[in-house]
């Protein structure tokens, strides 16, 4: 696609927009004494957050003040510590006050805001406290606008150099130069495979319409159990997304965006249309953008919660009103894909990633991360430690400082177990492999995927063989149904895997799991089905005496762990 060169005018729009909104700011601000920014992502709305902003408004209107800004944003990531609000005041270090109740907002009101004392019997988290390891050894690069914006209001993303991206691929006025920058920089997909993101542009770049059409698709079916990476970044940062997606569709010569989104997950799909309706109206998306001949929409395709529309080829059946079912691949979608023209597929957190790598350069991404997987990575830290939340962290950290620096270690003191990665794609890494560094290739030397970023920890206490049969249960109920390995083969195995966990294992069943497993994960069609032995298989390798106890003893799971309990005792 052919871009227009842009006029003076045109190209210092978002340079005067953003000097607006600032002096706005500043005007607004400037007699007031504290800032207080409500963190309202759905791990905050689920606690309370909405209470809590009541709480804080009354508290306000009580004191009758106008000294004090009241405003909202997005999740800040520390998710078992919600509801949080932060306490902002021009020349102090912010406060960020946290497991927030009406008896602890009061409090704060009476001290912090009136007499300007901290309550530091609430340990909020401050630059040196306990809590503030959660965040000491993160890199907020994807995530640098947490807690920094209100998601609903276009504004605060501009203020932030949000849309300057976009504009400086614009400015370019070669789609290519776009794509070369994404292949220098060494990023790859965060969906899961970890394939180059620029290799996938390229390919799209150079693949010819039959029609002239050319898609861009954001995946947001993110259904791995205890992931929420991409809900996140839609509900907290959708701008960042969108920004994304128009720097894809001007580099592949594409004028049509689709966001495949979960029903489930109805607070980014309205932060979401917020977004699109905000870009139109600042000429962002739709027609000749920014006076440069580039047409671009966005449209948002709910789905209906199928794990296996997660898989980019029945994703796109999904889009095309099929039933969601792989595709044999070749023709890959960056060749033949929507409406069989030239497809360009990545997840949300990738997306995000884009308008960053455009700004800021390849060699500033790639300045952190390992030879083969550059810059960083989101993780939904989830499971037995004592910080669950999301986290950003430069690739090449090793697992055991996510779980014990950032996460703060096993919750009540327990021993550690295993971690389970990559969803039900995935694995289960043992203690021994704790030192692994986050790294595509290590990683999958464990057994286990990266995945999309559902990092699960598991303490002492926990079965093995129940979790195993927990996702193979999950993958079988997902399964489309259409090979014959997947539908039949995983079913077999969560019968042997039920059998087990009831006390009612026999002499063989683990070697049946693994000629099933094996079996399964070469003759499957898609990555759903290659990848669904994985989490049986990884905990077989490593944790074969939680199988062979339970065959052995004739317990199930409920009575082994009551057995375990009196053990201890």
């Amino acid at each position: 696609m052919v871009v227009k060169s842009m006029n003076k005018l045109r190209k210092d729009f978002l340079t005067h927009l953003k000097e607006e909104i600032i002096a706005e700011n500043i005007e607004r601000l400037k007699d007031k004494k504290f800032k207080i920014v409500v963190h309202m992502g759905t791990c905050g709305i689920a606690s309370g957050a909405d209470e809590i902003k009541k709480i804080v408004d009354r508290e306000a209107k009580r004191l009758n003040s106008k000294e004090i800004e009241i405003a909202t944003s997005g999740c800040v990531g520390f998710c078992s510590r919600e509801p949080m609000f932060t306490v902002e005041a021009t020349g102090k270090e912010p406060v960020i006050y946290h497991s927030l109740n009406k008896d602890k907002v009061k409090k704060i009101f009476d001290n912090h805001i009136i007499k300007g004392q901290i309550v530091s019997e609430l340990e909020p988290i401050l630059k040196d406290s306990k809590l503030s390891y959660f965040y000491k050894y993160q890199e907020p690069r994807v995530l640098h606008n947490k807690g920094k914006i209100n998601p609903l209001e276009i504004k605060d993303y501009i203020r932030e150099d949000g849309y300057r991206g976009f504009l400086k691929a614009l400015e370019m006025n070669d789609p290519y130069e776009i794509i070369k920058i994404i292949i220098e920089s060494g990023i790859r997909g965060r969906g899961g495979a970890g394939f180059p993101t620029g290799k996938k542009w390229e390919f799209c770049y150079n693949a010819i319409s039959k029609s002239g059409l050319k898609y861009v698709i954001c995946n947001g079916d993110e259904g791995d159990p205890g992931a929420f990476m991409d809900r996140n970044l839609l509900e907290s940062d959708p701008h960042s997304v969108l920004e994304g997606i128009l720097i894809a569709g001007l580099a592949i010569g594409s004028s049509k965006g689709y966001v495949y989104v979960r029903a489930e997950y109805p607070l980014a799909i309205k932060t979401l249309e917020n977004a699109i309706n905000q870009a139109k109206k600042l000429g962002l998306i739709g027609k000749d953008i920014l006076g440069s001949g580039l047409n671009f929409d966005i449209e948002i395709y709910q789905g209906a919660g199928a794990f296996v529309c997660g898989e980019e080829t029945a994703l796109l059946c999904s889009i095309e009103g099929k039933r969601g079912m792989p595709r044999p691949k070749p023709p890959f979608p960056a060749n033949e894909g929507l409406y069989k023209e030239p497809t360009l597929i990545n997840n949300v957190e990738t997306f995000s990633n884009i308008p960053q790598i455009i700004l800021n350069g390849a060699e500033w991404f790639n300045s952190v991360g390992t030879d083969t997987s550059k810059g960083t990575k989101i993780f939904a830290l989830t499971g037995a430690v004592n910080n669950v939340g999301l986290v950003e962290v430069p690739m090449g950290i090793t697992l055991r400082d996510i779980v014990y620096k950032i996460g703060g270690g096993i919750r009540g003191d327990k021993k550690f177990k295993a971690i389970q990665m990559g969803g039900p794609s995935g694995g289960c890494i043992p203690e021994k492999y704790l030192d692994t560094p986050v790294d595509y290739e290590k990683i999958k030397d464990t057994g286990a995927i990266m995945g999309s970023g559902g990092m699960i920890v598991l303490d002492e206490d926990v079965c093995m063989v129940d979790i195993a049969r927990f996702f193979m249960d999950f993958i079988q109920e997902e399964s489309c149904g259409q090979c014959t390995p997947c539908r039949v083969g995983t079913r077999r195995m969560l019968e042997i895997l039920e059998r087990i966990t009831q006390g009612k294992g026999e002499e063989g069943d683990i070697e049946k799991l693994e000629e099933l497993g094996k079996m399964i994960k070469e003759t499957s069609l898609c990555g759903l089905g290659k990848t669904a032995p994985n989490p049986v298989l990884s905990t077989i390798k490593y944790f074969r005496e939680d199988y062979e106890e339970h065959i052995e003893t004739k317990l199930s799971c409920r009575r082994l762990h009551r057995k375990e309990k009196v053990k201890k005792v």
